[in-house]
């Protein structure tokens, strides 16, 4: 009876598992089917999406994770620079346009240097200009005449700009800790030694500030320079690329730096003219009459008797030189004994 009844409790457990891996086997089955069946209906909507519309790509971005680099041309920092020439017919009236379309645009004038000459009128503008319009502003620029010349240069700073502000986030957090120090300090060293260091910490943090700020300047307003000469205006870098040599051209090259040198040496004799006027003449007239006053003062040399003789005696005797004998005294003849 024992064994019988065991028999039927391992038969009921059997047929109770059985029926257990049935039905996880089917509940598995069922949700696989629910799965692939929500998942075209997922896609669906972006197949069936007019035009073939893309996801937003700020999603994307953000489903990229944050380590992704962001390669959007329209998230990095360049700084855009040009540099044109144009030959117009009217330089005056070409500068008036070129003005009115940056001031357009939203941008200013930097600079503006003109020379109106009739033979070779030329205008130089340095056009400040948001860089979203950069690129029509100069395309506009070239149909205004003849380009001669442009050329047009990109500078990447999108590195320098995040090195800047993590500087900046850097610094400010260590101004703000020496400022704490500085508000606990006890005694007159300790202050002196913070308010320095609190000097110190804010100047760095202006100047990286001053960086930042000059950066954003040159990526938010690009600069185009852009010269307008006229029809007769020469081009001077057709000339200087033609190899001009031969005896004519160091002839003229030559006579420019004698005219030149000689220009130069007017010039400093021009300029040595006053003092020569003002100070010369009166201190050479000044020695000029020192001399003569010099010779008139001097007495002249007393003259010697005619003849070579002996000068002569004054009255009694004296006031002159003695007579110098000329010999020794003659020696009486000796006589003979008659």
């Amino acid at each position: 009876m024992t064994l019988r009844t065991a028999r039927t409790g391992t038969r009921a457990l059997a047929a109770l598992g059985l029926a257990a891996l049935l039905l996880a086997g089917c509940g598995a089955n069922d949700r696989g089917g629910d799965s692939a069946g929500s998942a075209p209906a997922e896609k669906a909507p972006v197949q069936g999406a007019p035009g073939g519309a893309a996801p937003d790509r700020d999603a994307a971005a953000g489903q990229a994770g944050t380590g992704a680099p962001d390669l959007r041309v329209d998230q990095r920092a360049i700084i855009y620079t040009g540099t044109m020439r144009v030959q117009v017919d009217d330089v005056e009236a070409a500068a008036r346009r070129a003005v009115a379309a940056v001031t357009a645009t939203g941008g200013f004038v930097g600079g503006d240097q003109r020379r109106s000459v009739s033979a070779s009128a030329q205008a130089e503008l340095e056009l400040r200009v948001p860089a979203a319009k950069f690129t029509a502003l100069v395309d506009e620029l070239a149909t205004y005449g003849r380009q001669q010349r442009r050329e047009i240069r990109t500078q990447d700073v999108t590195e320098e700009t995040v090195d800047l502000d993590a500087r900046i986030t850097t610094q400010r957090a260590r101004v703000d800790s020496a400022r704490r120090l500085l508000a606990r300090a006890d005694t007159v060293p300790e202050l002196v030694s913070l308010e320095n260091e609190v000097g110190r910490r804010e100047a760095d943090l202006a100047s990286l500030e001053a960086k930042k700020r000059r950066l954003a300047d040159l990526t938010a307003l690009s600069t185009v320079t852009v010269t307008f000469v006229g029809r007769d205006a020469s081009t001077a870098d057709d000339e200087q690329e033609e190899d001009r040599t031969g005896f004519m051209v160091g002839l003229r090259g030559g006579w420019t730096v004698f005219l030149a040198s000689m220009g130069v040496l007017l010039t400093v004799l021009g300029a040595l003219l006053p003092w020569v006027l003002l100070i010369g003449l009166p201190v050479t007239a000044a020695v000029v009459l020192l001399r003569r006053r010099r010779r008139q003062r001097r007495p002249a040399p007393p003259a010697g008797p005619v003849g070579g003789g002996h000068p002569p005696v004054g009255p009694g005797g004296g006031g002159g030189h003695p007579p110098v004998p000329s010999g020794p005294p003659p020696v009486p003849a000796t006589r003979s004994a008659p």
